[in-house]
Protein backbone atom coordinates (compact mmCIF):
# COMPACT_ATOMS: atom_id res chain seq x y z
CA UNK A 1 0.00 0.00 0.00
CA UNK A 2 1.16 3.37 0.03
CA UNK A 3 2.16 6.09 2.61
CA UNK A 4 -0.74 8.29 3.61
CA UNK A 5 0.96 11.36 3.35
CA UNK A 6 2.52 12.87 5.96
CA UNK A 7 2.70 9.47 8.42
CA UNK A 8 4.83 6.21 8.17
CA UNK A 9 3.81 3.65 6.07
CA UNK A 10 0.67 1.41 7.60
CA UNK A 11 3.09 -1.75 8.73
CA UNK A 12 5.70 0.78 10.57
CA UNK A 13 2.97 3.20 12.15
CA UNK A 14 1.87 1.93 15.44
CA UNK A 15 -1.16 -0.32 16.34
CA UNK A 16 -2.77 1.70 19.10
CA UNK A 17 -0.31 0.69 21.71
CA UNK A 18 2.00 1.92 22.86
CA UNK A 19 5.55 0.57 23.33
CA UNK A 20 5.48 0.45 27.39
CA UNK A 21 2.46 -2.00 27.00
CA UNK A 22 5.03 -4.70 26.87
CA UNK A 23 6.73 -3.74 29.57
CA UNK A 24 3.48 -3.16 31.56
CA UNK A 25 2.79 -7.27 30.77
CA UNK A 26 6.28 -8.19 31.78
CA UNK A 27 6.75 -5.93 35.37
CA UNK A 28 4.39 -8.33 36.97
CA UNK A 29 6.54 -11.64 35.90
CA UNK A 30 9.60 -9.39 36.98
CA UNK A 31 8.14 -8.40 40.22
CA UNK A 32 7.58 -12.47 41.13
CA UNK A 33 10.73 -13.81 40.45
CA UNK A 34 12.40 -10.42 41.91
CA UNK A 35 10.23 -12.04 45.25
CA UNK A 36 11.33 -15.30 44.56
CA UNK A 37 15.25 -14.24 44.71
CA UNK A 38 14.44 -12.40 47.59
CA UNK A 39 12.67 -15.12 49.19
CA UNK A 40 15.72 -17.56 48.62
CA UNK A 41 18.84 -15.07 49.77
CA UNK A 42 16.62 -14.91 53.27
CA UNK A 43 16.41 -18.96 53.33
CA UNK A 44 20.41 -19.36 52.48
CA UNK A 45 21.01 -16.05 55.16
CA UNK A 46 19.07 -17.96 58.13
CA UNK A 47 20.51 -21.71 56.46
CA UNK A 48 24.48 -19.96 56.60
CA UNK A 49 23.61 -18.10 60.59
CA UNK A 50 22.20 -21.53 61.62
CA UNK A 51 24.25 -23.92 60.33
CA UNK A 52 22.12 -25.88 58.83
CA UNK A 53 20.57 -27.50 61.54
CA UNK A 54 17.80 -24.95 63.29
CA UNK A 55 20.49 -23.53 66.25
CA UNK A 56 21.96 -20.40 65.85
CA UNK A 57 25.79 -20.94 64.66
CA UNK A 58 27.25 -17.63 66.22
CA UNK A 59 26.55 -18.41 69.53
CA UNK A 60 26.55 -21.94 69.75
CA UNK A 61 29.84 -23.51 70.78
CA UNK A 62 31.74 -25.73 67.87
CA UNK A 63 32.23 -29.10 68.85
CA UNK A 64 35.55 -29.93 69.87
CA UNK A 65 37.69 -32.75 68.44
CA UNK A 66 39.79 -32.53 71.89
CA UNK A 67 36.63 -32.29 74.45
CA UNK A 68 36.48 -35.77 75.76
CA UNK A 69 32.35 -36.54 75.64
CA UNK A 70 31.35 -37.26 79.27
CA UNK A 71 30.82 -40.99 78.82
CA UNK A 72 30.74 -42.35 75.04
CA UNK A 73 30.21 -45.99 76.25
CA UNK A 74 26.94 -45.45 77.96
CA UNK A 75 23.65 -46.85 76.67
CA UNK A 76 21.40 -44.19 74.92
CA UNK A 77 19.31 -42.45 77.32
CA UNK A 78 22.06 -42.50 80.49
CA UNK A 79 23.15 -39.50 81.45
CA UNK A 80 26.06 -39.52 83.84
CA UNK A 81 28.25 -42.13 85.44
CA UNK A 82 30.36 -42.41 88.49
CA UNK A 83 30.98 -39.32 90.57
CA UNK A 84 29.40 -37.65 87.69
CA UNK A 85 26.28 -39.34 89.31
CA UNK A 86 26.19 -37.92 92.76
CA UNK A 87 23.27 -35.62 94.11
CA UNK A 88 21.57 -36.29 90.75
CA UNK A 89 18.28 -37.76 90.44
CA UNK A 90 18.28 -41.26 89.24
CA UNK A 91 15.29 -41.36 87.21
CA UNK A 92 16.09 -38.41 85.12
CA UNK A 93 19.52 -38.93 84.88
CA UNK A 94 18.16 -42.68 83.03
CA UNK A 95 19.82 -45.02 86.16
CA UNK A 96 16.51 -46.04 87.41
CA UNK A 97 13.85 -48.80 85.90
CA UNK A 98 15.60 -51.89 84.44
CA UNK A 99 19.18 -50.60 85.27
CA UNK A 100 18.49 -50.84 88.50
CA UNK A 101 18.22 -53.52 91.44
CA UNK A 102 17.60 -53.60 95.27
CA UNK A 103 20.81 -54.48 96.65
CA UNK A 104 19.28 -54.65 99.67
CA UNK A 105 16.57 -53.67 101.99
CA UNK A 106 14.74 -53.68 105.59
CA UNK A 107 11.40 -52.89 107.02
CA UNK A 108 11.05 -50.71 109.76
CA UNK A 109 7.24 -50.55 110.96
CA UNK A 110 5.48 -51.06 107.44
CA UNK A 111 7.89 -49.04 105.64
CA UNK A 112 10.28 -51.06 103.20
CA UNK A 113 13.51 -49.05 102.52
CA UNK A 114 15.41 -49.97 99.69
CA UNK A 115 19.10 -49.21 98.23
CA UNK A 116 18.44 -49.38 94.80
CA UNK A 117 21.96 -49.90 92.74
CA UNK A 118 22.91 -49.23 89.16
CA UNK A 119 25.79 -50.81 87.65
CA UNK A 120 25.87 -48.92 84.46
CA UNK A 121 25.71 -45.91 86.42
CA UNK A 122 27.84 -46.63 89.44
CA UNK A 123 25.67 -45.29 91.66
CA UNK A 124 23.27 -45.76 94.39
CA UNK A 125 20.25 -44.44 95.85
CA UNK A 126 18.07 -44.86 98.93
CA UNK A 127 14.18 -45.45 98.22
CA UNK A 128 11.22 -45.93 100.62
CA UNK A 129 7.98 -47.48 99.96
CA UNK A 130 4.74 -47.86 102.40
CA UNK A 131 5.96 -44.98 103.71
CA UNK A 132 3.84 -41.52 104.66
CA UNK A 133 4.14 -38.09 104.49
CA UNK A 134 6.95 -36.42 106.55
CA UNK A 135 9.16 -39.41 106.17
CA UNK A 136 12.47 -39.11 105.74
CA UNK A 137 15.14 -41.58 103.82
CA UNK A 138 18.80 -41.12 103.47
CA UNK A 139 21.71 -42.84 101.23
CA UNK A 140 25.24 -42.94 102.22
CA UNK A 141 28.50 -44.20 101.00
CA UNK A 142 32.56 -43.56 102.11
CA UNK A 143 33.43 -40.31 100.23
CA UNK A 144 30.33 -39.15 98.85
CA UNK A 145 28.20 -36.87 100.44
CA UNK A 146 24.90 -38.69 102.32
CA UNK A 147 22.08 -37.36 100.16
CA UNK A 148 17.81 -37.09 101.64
CA UNK A 149 14.82 -37.36 100.53
CA UNK A 150 11.13 -37.88 101.70
CA UNK A 151 7.77 -38.40 101.12
CA UNK A 152 6.28 -34.87 100.51
CA UNK A 153 2.72 -34.95 99.91
CA UNK A 154 -0.16 -36.58 101.53
CA UNK A 155 -1.18 -39.36 100.08
CA UNK A 156 2.46 -40.35 98.62
CA UNK A 157 3.61 -43.41 99.94
CA UNK A 158 7.24 -43.32 98.46
CA UNK A 159 9.96 -41.35 98.05
CA UNK A 160 13.67 -41.57 97.05
CA UNK A 161 16.78 -39.60 97.10
CA UNK A 162 19.38 -38.14 94.77
CA UNK A 163 22.39 -40.82 94.07
CA UNK A 164 25.82 -41.29 95.26
CA UNK A 165 29.01 -42.91 93.22
CA UNK A 166 29.56 -45.87 94.42
CA UNK A 167 31.94 -49.00 93.19
CA UNK A 168 29.73 -51.85 93.70
CA UNK A 169 26.37 -52.00 95.93
CA UNK A 170 27.55 -52.90 99.01
CA UNK A 171 29.31 -49.48 99.73
CA UNK A 172 26.07 -47.73 100.00
CA UNK A 173 23.81 -47.53 103.03
CA UNK A 174 19.98 -46.78 103.02
CA UNK A 175 18.50 -45.35 106.36
CA UNK A 176 14.62 -44.68 107.14
CA UNK A 177 12.74 -41.98 110.08
CA UNK A 178 9.52 -42.37 110.39
CA UNK A 179 7.79 -39.44 111.82
CA UNK A 180 6.76 -42.00 114.37
CA UNK A 181 10.56 -41.66 115.34
CA UNK A 182 11.11 -45.01 114.35
CA UNK A 183 14.36 -45.49 112.53
CA UNK A 184 16.04 -48.09 110.94
CA UNK A 185 19.01 -48.78 108.38
CA UNK A 186 20.25 -51.30 105.61
CA UNK A 187 23.14 -53.74 106.84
Amino acid sequence: RPAAAGGPPPEDRPSGRDASDGARRRRPLLMFLAGVVGALAVIAVAFFLTGGDGTKAAGAPKPSASAPSPAPDLPAGVKCAGAGCTGKDPENMGCGGTLAKTSTSVTVGTTLVEVRYSETCGAAWARVTRAAQGDTVTVSAAGAARQTGSVAAAGDTDAYTPMVSVTDAAAAKACVTLTSGQQGCTK
